[in-house]
C-alpha cells in the first residue's frame, strides 16, 4: 500500500510539474487560443478541447473559463461549450497514456533534467519541467502497476472490490470522493487504468470507477469558484451538471455496455479507456446543443448581482491565474496603484480640511482609509498564494516589492487617518488658525507629498532607474523645504504672532507626519537603486584612527 500510495503521489506530481511548466510558458498563449474562439459553441468546444490537451487538466481550463464569464467576456452557451470540449480533451491524454510506452520514461527524466538545467531562458526551463513532468508520470505507472500486484493476493482487498463490484452507486461515490481528493480525473483513470491491468478490479467495477472519476472531477472547480462572481460560478455548476446528467443516464446500462465495448478493443485497458472517451464524447455530442438552455437555467440558479460599487473590493486580483506569477503579479500590482489612487484622494481632503475647516470630508476620509486597508490586506494575501508557486529570482524579487510597497502605502494611509485627520479635528474643535506664512508652508510641503506619490507610482509600475533616482533626490529637497518651516516657525513665535502661539503644536506635528509620509513613498526607490548598485551601504564616515 506505501509503494501504490507514493506512486500515486509521484503521478500526481508529475501532472503538476506539467501543468505549471505549460502555464508558465504558454500560459498567455493559451488563455488568448480560449479568448479568440468564444464566438460560437463549437469554436468554444474545439478551443477547450485543445487547450485542456495541452494542460491535462479540465479544472485549470473552467477556471480560465470562468474568469472570462466574472468579467463579461463570454456568455453562458459558449463557455460550457468550452467545458464540454475541455472534457473530451483529458480524455485524449488518458488515450496516450493507456499505451505501453514506460520504455521511454527514462529518456524524458533524463532529456528534462538537462534541458532544466542546462538553459536560463525562462520558457526553455519550463520546457524541461514539462518534458520531466511527462517522465515522471510513465514512471508512476510502472510503480503504480508494479506495486499493486502484492494486493491481487489480500484477501481484505479482495472482499471490498468484490462489494463494490455490487454496488455500482456506492463505486461512483468512491470515485469521486478519491477524484476530489487528489483534484484530478485523469490521475483517477490513470490509476482505474493500472489496476485494471493487473486484474485487481474487474470490468464492470471499472466503468463504475470511471463514472465516478468523471463526476468527482467537477467538483475541485466548484469548490474554487464558490466567491467568484455568479457568472463565473455557472460555469462550474453547469459543468458539473453534464456529468451527473450523463452517470445516472448511463449507469444502469454497465452490464451492456460491458458486452458491447469488446467488439472494439478486447485488452480490458483499452476498453476502459475507450468507455471514457466515449462518456465525455456522448455528453458533447448530447449537450452542445442545449447550452444555450442549460446556460438559461444556471443563470436563473445564479443571478447577476447588482450591487452598489464597493472600492474596498478588488478588482484585479483574478485567483485562477495564480499559477501564472508573471500575470498574477500584473494583477497585483495594477491592484496596487487602486491603492495610490485612493491615498491621493485622502490627501486632497485632507489639507482642505486644515484649510476650510469642511468637517465632511473627515468621515469620507476614514472611510477611504478603510478601503486601503482592506486593498491591502487582499493584496497581501493574493501575493502570499503566489509565494507559494516556484518562482524565479525576478519573480521573488517583484513579489517582494509589491508586498513592501503596498504595506508603506498602508502606513501612509494610517498617518493620515489616526494623525493627520485627528490633528484636523483637534484644529476644528478649538478653532485654531494658521498664520498666513505657516499655512503656505503646510501647502508646500503637502504638494510636494502629492507630486512625490505621483512620481513613487511612476517609479512602481516602470522600474526605471532614472525615476528612482529623482525619487530620492526629491526626498532630500522635502527634507531641507521641512527644515527650513521648521527653522522660521521659531521666528514667527518670537515676533509674538498669535496665530503661530496657538497652532504651534499643531504646525509642528503636521510637518512630522508630511515627512514621514514623504519618507514611506519615496521607499520604493530602494530596491531598484540597490540592484543597480547605485546605494551606500552606509552614511557615516569612517572615524580616523588616532595615533598611539
Amino acid at each position: 500500500m506505501l509503494n501504490l500510495l507514493g506512486a500515486v503521489a509521484l503521478l500526481l506530481w508529475g501532472m503538476r510539474m506539467v501543468r505549471t511548466g505549460v502555464t508558465r510558458a504558454y500560459g498567455g498563449g493559451l488563455r488568448r487560443v480560449l479568448e479568440r474562439h468564444l464566438g460560437n459553441r463549437f469554436t468554444a468546444f474545439a478551443a477547450g478541447l485543445g487547450v485542456t490537451a495541452v494542460l491535462q487538466s479540465s479544472t485549470a481550463t473552467c477556471l480560465m473559463t470562468a474568469s472570462f464569464a466574472g468579467r463579461g467576456l463570454v456568455s453562458a452557451a459558449p463557455a460550457l461549450a468550452i467545458m464540454l470540449g475541455a472534457d473530451v480533451g483529458t480524455t485524449l491524454v488518458a488515450q496516450v497514456f493507456s499505451f505501453d510506452v514506460s520504455w521511454i520514461s527514462p529518456i524524458l527524466i533524463a532529456v528534462g533534467v538537462v534541458v532544466f538545467y542546462a538553459t536560463s531562458g525562462k520558457r526553455s526551463r519550463n520546457l524541461g519541467r514539462i518534458i520531466l513532468g511527462l517522465g515522471l508520470m510513465l514512471l508512476a505507472l510502472g510503480l503504480i502497476v508494479g506495486g499493486s500486484a502484492p494486493i491481487r493476493e489480500s484477501e481484505t482487498v479482495g472482499m471490498i472490490l468484490s462489494a463494490l463490484t455490487g454496488e455500482p452507486v456506492l463505486a461512483v461515490l468512491a470515485a469521486a470522493l478519491l477524484t476530489w481528493l487528489a483534484h484530478s480525473s485523469l490521475a483517477t483513470i490513470l490509476l482505474i487504468v493500472s489496476l485494471a491491468s493487473t486484474g485487481i478490479a474487474s470490468l464492470s467495477l471499472a466503468f463504475a470507477l470511471v463514472l465516478g472519476a468523471n463526476l468527482g472531477g467537477a467538483m475541485p472547480a466548484i469548490l474554487a469558484t464558490l466567491r467568484a462572481p455568479p457568472e463565473g460560478r455557472r460555469v462550474a455548476v453547469g459543468n458539473a451538471v453534464f456529468k451527473l446528467a450523463g452517470v445516472v443516464l448511463l449507469l444502469p446500462f454497465l452490464g451492456e455496455i460491458a458486452l458491447w465495448l469488446p467488439k472494439i478493443e478486447s485488452e480490458p485497458v483499452r476498453q476502459i479507456v475507450n468507455f471514457h472517451t466515449a462518456f465525455n464524447v456522448g455528453l458533447a455530442v448530447l449537450f452542445i446543443g442545449l447550452t444555450g438552455i442549460i446556460g438559461r437555467l444556471m443563470e436563473r440558479l445564479f443571478p447577476e448581482v447588482i450591487a452598489e460599487t464597493d472600492d474596498s473590493t478588488p478588482r484585479y486580483l483574478d485567483t485562477s491565474m495564480i499559477s501564472e506569477p508573471t500575470v498574477a503579479l500584473a494583477s497585483a500590482a495594477r491592484e496596487t496603484l487602486r491603492m495610490g489612487d485612493t491615498l491621493e484622494r485622502m490627501l486632497g481632503d485632507v489639507i482642505e480640511v486644515f484649510r476650510s475647516g469642511d468637517k465632511s470630508r473627515i468621515s469620507d476620509i476614514a472611510l477611504m482609509d478603510d478601503t486601503v486597508d482592506d486593498l491591502h490586506e487582499a493584496i497581501k494575501l493574493y501575493l502570499t498564494e503566489i509565494s507559494r508557486e516556484p518562482l524565479d529570482e525576478s519573480e521573488s524579487r517583484r513579489c517582494a516589492d509589491i508586498m513592501s510597497f503596498t504595506t508603506n502605502l498602508e502606513h501612509v494611509g494610517d498617518i493620515i487617518d489616526k494623525n493627520l485627520l485627528e490633528l484636523a479635528s483637534k484644529k476644528l474643535k478649538y478653532d485654531l488658525q494658521f498664520s498666513e506664512e505657516g499655512l503656505a508652508e503646510i501647502s508646500v510641503l503637502h504638494g510636494r507629498v502629492e507630486e512625490n506619490l505621483q512620481l513613487a507610482m511612476n517609479v512602481f509600475v516602470s522600474g526605471d532607474r532614472d525615476l528612482a533616482r529623482k525619487l530620492l533626490s526629491e526626498k532630500v529637497h522635502f527634507r531641507d523645504l521641512e527644515r527650513q518651516a521648521g527653522e522660521h516657525h521659531p521666528e514667527r513665535l518670537r515676533n509674538g504672532l498669535r496665530e503661530s502661539i496657538e497652532s504651534s503644536s499643531l504646525h509642528l506635528d503636521i510637518l512630522r507626519d508630511l515627512k514621514r509620509i514623504n519618507s514611506h513613498l519615496t521607499s520604493v526607490a530602494y530596491p531598484i537603486l540597490e540592484q543597480a548598485g547605485e546605494l551606500r551601504a552606509s552614511r557615516l564616515r569612517k572615524r580616523k584612527r588616532s595615533s598611539a
